[in-house]
């Protein structure tokens, strides 16, 4: 994988930074909540960095208050909206149904059936300890094993349940690979889901795409503090976003740092849902020679970039409706940029930012 050299920030980049404190006095003393707070920072400083091109310095104050200004007006309308609507949001305390009933034996029968693709000995060895009770150092004694081996072997039973449940009902995978992914997800045996390279067979698997949100909190961190968020739809770049700058923040970055981080992952995120048919961003702390940073990579599954030498020089915008950063833009704001395209099956961005000082 060729690497291409991090552009430095221009003076433009600086003037709209210095207006962060600026921004965060105008959005905090409308909004309360901290985080829609960051939130509202972060897309006016990403819409000042679209607009700059285009903006006297005098005019960067006034343009940034009034940018701030009309996103508070824009998201107090949308709860208003929502307030409004409120009485049609269906009950969800409501008196169970006579349906309900047929719901229970629904899934009962799906867990039978779940149930009848174990092997055998763990299928016993399930039914022994959870519907019977039977305690772990009983069924060891039964086995011959230890009180341990036989709780992994309940934990990976377990796992295989959840999955077979899961299959029950979608049906059998379509390649032989699927099911070891599921369970390797399910299990949350990382070093598993490694070799397996769980990661990329989901970006390229659509029906184990589907199934993993079930398997796994996508929200969840990993080993070491890194955070992997899968990205789909517009909902996802705001969690994506979110998870980063949390990231960030607790590596030790700035406020506005923690922002710049935060931007970028919005950028790569979007990116995601306008062109590929699914991603996912991986953001995790990386140290090298004394130095710690964070990391982000973007890996999608979708039409490739076929001129990655244009896409990167500036000017080039990737769609209308993105924060105008662009991949440029989004270069310029860390210290080490990579990115691999193959047309017709993905792009993989990957992008460092230090600590300073």
């Amino acid at each position: 994988m060729g690497e291409v050299g991090a552009v430095p920030g221009d003076h433009d980049d600086d003037a709209i930074l210095d207006l962060v404190p600026v921004v965060r006095r105008v959005v905090a003393a409308r909004v309360r909540d901290a985080h829609l707070v960051d939130d509202m920072v972060q897309e006016t400083l990403a819409r000042m960095m679209a607009a700059r091109s285009r903006l006297e310095t005098e005019t960067l104050v006034p343009y940034a208050i009034v940018t701030a200004r009309n996103l508070v007006a824009s998201h107090a309308q949308r709860q208003d909206r929502d307030r409004r609507k409120a009485h049609l949001v269906a009950d969800m305390g409501s008196a169970p149904t006579p349906e309900d009933e047929l719901l229970v034996a629904e899934r009962r029968s799906v867990l039978e059936e779940a149930l009848r693709r174990l092997p055998g000995r763990e299928r016993d060895l399930l039914v022994s300890h959870e519907v019977h009770g039977t305690d772990t150092a009983t069924l060891a004694a039964d086995s011959g094993s230890t009180p341990g081996a036989v709780a992994a072997q309940l934990s990976r039973s377990r796992a295989k349940l959840r999955v077979e449940v899961l299959l029950t009902q979608a049906g059998e995978p379509p390649t032989d690979r699927c099911r070891p992914v599921l369970i390797a997800l399910s299990s949350g045996e990382r070093r598993r889901q490694r070799q397996l390279d769980c990661t990329g067979h989901l970006l390229e698997c659509e029906f184990c795409s589907e199934l993993s949100p079930a398997l796994l909190d996508r929200r969840s961190n990993g080993e070491d503090g890194e955070v992997r968020v899968r990205v789909s739809r517009d909902a996802d770049v705001v969690t994506a976003r979110q998870q980063g700058r949390e990231v960030a923040t607790r590596l030790g970055f700035g406020r506005t740092d923690a922002t710049l981080i935060a931007t970028v992952i919005s950028e790569l995120a979007r990116n995601i849902v306008q062109f590929a048919e699914r991603g996912e961003i991986l953001v995790c702390p990386v140290e090298q020679d004394g130095r710690q940073g964070i990391m982000i990579v973007a890996r999608d599954v979708g039409p490739g970039i076929p001129d990655v030498t244009q896409a990167l020089q500036d000017g080039y915008s990737t769609y209308r409706g993105g924060l105008g950063l662009g991949l440029p833009g989004s270069r310029r704001l860390v210290d080490e940029f990579d990115i691999v395209s193959e047309v017709g099956r993905g792009t993989t961005v990957t992008m460092t930012r230090w600590l300073r000082g």
